[in-house]
C-alpha cells in the first residue's frame, strides 16, 4: 500500500448471526487493533442483505484497511470472501483477520498477500469443481430425458388456439390476455 498513513483508516466489521448473539467481544478487539469506525450486521452468513457490510465497502477509500475479527465475519463462502477482498485489492484497499486459524491473513503485507493468493487459487478450485458437478449433473439429466428449467405453460392445444386467432388478424398482446400467458411466451412459440 502506497496510501499516506496520515488518511489512511482501519475501518472495522463485525457480523453476529442472530439477535440473541452479542458482538462486543468482536467490537472490542477490533476498536483494539485501532479501527476508528466499526460497521456491524446481525444477520445469518448465508443471508446476501448485510446492509452494514455494504455501507462498509462503501465508506472504505484507497489506502484503508478493512479489519475482521475472524474470517467467517465477512464471507458466506470462500468464493464470496475471495471476490469481496478481490475487489478491495482492485480499489486499494487492505484486509485484514485478527484471530482464527487463517490470521495471517493481512494483505497489506506480502506475506498476506501470498497467503490470500493461495486462498483464492483454492476457491478458483473450487469453482471449478462446482462447475464440473453442475455440467455432469445437467448431462445426465438430459441422458434420463429429464431437461431442466420452468415447464412450458404452452400446450399443443392452447398453441393450435394461439394460431388460429393470429391468422385471423388478433395482435399477440391481445391474444395473451385472452390465454392467461405472456407476450414473450406467445413470440416464442409463434412462427414470425
Amino acid at each position: 500500500m502506497a496510501a499516506d498513513s496520515t488518511t489512511s483508516h482501519l475501518i472495522g466489521y463485525a457480523r453476529v448471526s442472530t439477535d440473541d448473539q452479542e458482538a462486543q467481544l468482536q467490537r472490542d478487539a477490533l476498536t483494539d487493533a485501532g479501527c476508528s469506525r466499526v460497521f456491524e450486521d446481525k444477520a445469518s452468513g448465508k443471508n446476501t442483505d448485510r446492509p452494514e457490510l455494504t455501507a462498509a465497502l462503501d465508506y472504505l477509500r484507497a489506502g484503508d484497511t478493512l479489519i475482521v475479527w475472524k474470517l467467517d465475519r465477512l464471507g458466506r463462502s470462500l468464493i464470496d470472501l475471495v471476490s469481496i477482498v478481490d475487489g478491495l485489492r482492485e480499489r486499494d484497499i487492505g484486509f485484514k483477520v485478527l484471530t482464527g486459524a487463517l490470521s495471517a491473513v493481512d494483505t497489506t503485507s506480502a506475506d498476506g498477500r501470498l497467503f490470500f493468493q493461495i486462498i483464492a487459487a483454492m476457491a478458483e478450485f473450487e469453482r471449478s469443481l462446482i462447475k464440473d458437478r453442475t455440467k455432469a449433473g445437467l448431462e445426465a439429466a438430459k441422458a434420463q430425458g429429464r431437461t431442466g428449467g420452468r415447464p412450458t405453460v404452452i400446450t399443443d392445444d392452447l398453441l393450435a388456439v394461439a394460431k388460429a386467432r393470429k391468422a385471423k388478424g388478433e395482435s399477440v398482446s391481445v391474444i395473451a390476455k385472452a390465454l392467461g400467458v405472456s407476450r414473450a411466451t406467445l413470440y416464442r412459440h409463434l412462427p414470425d
